[in-house]
């Protein structure tokens, strides 16, 4: 059925709206960015070390400085979108974003690049919940949103896998600086085309922002983040670990009472009611719990085990890179025909047998039967739920809550890879015992994956219980 514009929903601008293949190139290239910059960098870390003198757990925050801030600002970017412009905070977000690869490129101490990378995350954060809203805002509900969701998440996914590969060319052929820097020539383009063809739109029913609600949900989430990634270094039972990850959650609790008693809510608690927004966020929690690790394990099986360099092991992950967007477009050709939530537990099931396969790699594995098969597996499976969670979860909103729930399910995703990429990384080194050959790594690998599987049928059973039964993407 189509969405039908509302009050809520008022266009700023006198303009005629763009060519709907525009919008969604715009916020497409919006999102490939965000998600390039949160693997692009792994590549560069020697480089990095070495050049600016980093220690280990200063190299360790190149990283989770970005993770920690996209997390943690990410629902006050969807609203900030939904009350003052979605168009307006593209431009902040990507301005932000832009400004900051330069200065992080052009950092001449450690401290410099992990201040840009903070700015980066932030500028994230304003961003990413804005290129999905604006791709919804431009494209009734029905077949067209579902194939431009699709396109929005097989370019996310793309971007994800990409950035190994992106990352060691640029590193062998250039120098670190320029995984950052390659977002300077880019951003301004996209800039540029966004200043000139998207329209401005808004919830117009002249709230403001909820102050108190957004500093809680932002302090929470970032405290949550930066206690995730504290268990890769201090594991789980170290009160550096376990103080964070308090503190957050009990934020998050005070957070929630406070929506619960004021009148204009950042973030509406009647939302969860909506068992398909509730529901396609817990799942696709679990898919990024599991997905987010399959890209970081692979490279590290590559380089460490199978001694691929960083370009050769970028390289052997190109079949998964166009498996995840093969998923993502034929997703939306199957949801009219057998229905969103089919889909999804139809892609978490090709998933975990590709997380299966991938379990048993040995130290001396072959490429074909060791990366290139099973990847296609996990990343085909990707795409394939991905897209019907999406488009599952910003169906039932109104249009004056699309931001926020836009930002919802990134947050969803991100904060679901964060946690198992901490997790999977604890698991990992317990099965290695602290051993570093081939073999011992190989088992640690191993047991990620086997993990991972597990994670993913998890998904399955809820999935079958508690995603709607509706078809979407119908036209």
């Amino acid at each position: 059925m189509p969405t039908l514009r509302t009050a809520a929903e008022i266009p700023v601008s006198g303009r005629s709206a763009p060519p709907t293949w525009v919008v969604v190139a715009l916020a497409c290239a919006g999102q490939f960015l965000v998600v390039l910059d949160v693997s692009v960098v792994n590549t560069a870390l020697p480089s990095m070390r070495a050049d600016l003198g980093l220690s280990a757990p200063g190299l360790q925050w190149v990283v989770n400085a970005y993770t920690i801030a996209f997390a943690g600002f990410m629902l006050l970017g969807g609203r900030a979108g939904d009350l003052y412009g979605r168009k307006r905070m593209f431009l902040i977000g990507l301005a932000l974003f832009t400004l900051a690869s330069l200065a992080g490129g052009l950092a001449q101490e450690g401290w410099q690049l992990l201040a840009a990378r903070a700015v980066q995350g932030l500028g994230a954060a304003v961003l990413a919940p804005s290129t999905l809203t604006i791709l919804t805002s431009a494209v009734p509900e029905g077949a067209a949103r579902a194939r431009a969701i699709a396109t929005w998440t097989a370019v996310g996914g793309g971007g994800g896998a990409a950035g190994g590969l992106v990352g060691g060319v640029l590193v062998d052929g250039l120098s670190w600086r320029w995984v950052l820097l390659i977002n300077v020539p880019i951003g301004a383009v996209v800039l540029a085309g966004a200043l000139l063809w998207l329209v401005e739109s808004r919830a117009g029913d002249g709230r403001r922002i909820d102050l108190p609600g957004a500093l809680l949900v932002t302090a929470g989430l970032a405290t949550l983040a930066y206690g995730i990634v504290q268990t890769e270094a201090e594991g789980w039972t170290s009160a550096a670990t376990l103080v964070p990850l308090a503190a957050g959650a009990a934020l998050i609790g005070l957070f929630l009472l406070v929506e619960a008693r004021t009148k204009a809510p950042l973030m509406p608690l009647k939302l969860f009611r909506l068992r398909s927004v509730s529901s396609a966020n817990v799942a696709m929690f679990l898919c990024g719990a599991a997905m987010f690790c399959m890209w970081f394990f692979m490279t590290l099986y590559a380089q460490n085990v199978l001694g691929y360099s960083p370009l050769d092991a970028g390289l052997a992950l190109v079949p998964s890179s166009l498996a995840v967007i093969l998923g993502s477009k034929l997703a939306p050709r199957l949801m009219p025909v057998v229905g969103a939530r089919n889909v999804a537990v139809l892609g978490a099931v090709v998933a975990a047998a590709g997380f299966g396969w991938q379990s048993t790699m040995t130290a001396d594995g072959a490429y074909l039967t060791a990366i290139m098969f099973p990847g296609i597996l996990m990343m085909l499976g990707a795409g394939l739920s991905a897209t019907p969670l999406a488009a599952l979860a910003t169906s039932g909103a109104e249009p004056g809550e699309a931001g926020l729930v836009s930002g919802l399910i990134n947050t969803s995703r991100t904060m679901g890879g964060s946690l198992g990429l901490s997790v999977m990384a604890t698991i990992a080194a317990a099965r290695t015992g602290g051993g570093g050959s081939p073999e011992a790594l190989t088992e640690g690998y191993a047991l990620v994956f086997r993990t991972g599987g597990g994670v993913l049928l998890v998904g399955v059973v809820l999935m079958l219980v508690w995603l709607p039964r509706g078809v979407v993407g119908r036209g």
